[in-house]
């Protein structure tokens, strides 16, 4: 089961890096259903939409090392310090994730959450616990 949580990061991984990528280049206009509808509001100047998109581009980028990294903890595993990585951006995720539901309910942040819910119920079992801490 671990694995399958590795792979979901290492698939994330490649999307947030390629996804940011377009956002930094500026070819792409942000993603509303990533955003709550009150903040897509204070976007309505192009220019500072565009400007933002650039910028939610570099964090975008950021986030996929991350998950990077937290894909690679997942599947190499066998210490304390790589759990630490896997449990701790998973949780991050999880407070990223219900931060973007404000106001805006919708199927892909939703789909999101019960993810990453479903990778720390994992994490947390004391099975995988056993295997990163040997």
């Amino acid at each position: 089961m671990i694995f399958l949580c590795g792979a979901f990061y290492a698939v994330l991984c490649v999307f947030s890096i390629v996804t940011g990528l377009i956002y930094m280049s500026g070819r792409r206009e942000l993603n509303p259903l990533e955003l709550s509808d009150h903040f897509m509001e204070k976007l309505q100047d192009p220019e500072r939409k565009a400007a933002f998109a650039k910028k939610m581009g570099g964090v975008t980028f950021v986030v996929g090392i991350v998950q990077g990294i937290t894909a690679y903890a997942m599947f190499k595993a066998g210490s304390p310090v790589l759990y630490g990585i896997a449990m701790g951006f998973t949780l991050f995720s999880i407070g990223s994730v219900l931060v973007k539901l404000t106001g805006k309910i919708n199927l892909f942040p939703l789909l999101k959450l019960t993810a990453y819910v479903i990778i720390l119920i994992v994490l947390l079992l004391g099975s995988t616990r056993a295997m990163f801490f040997g």
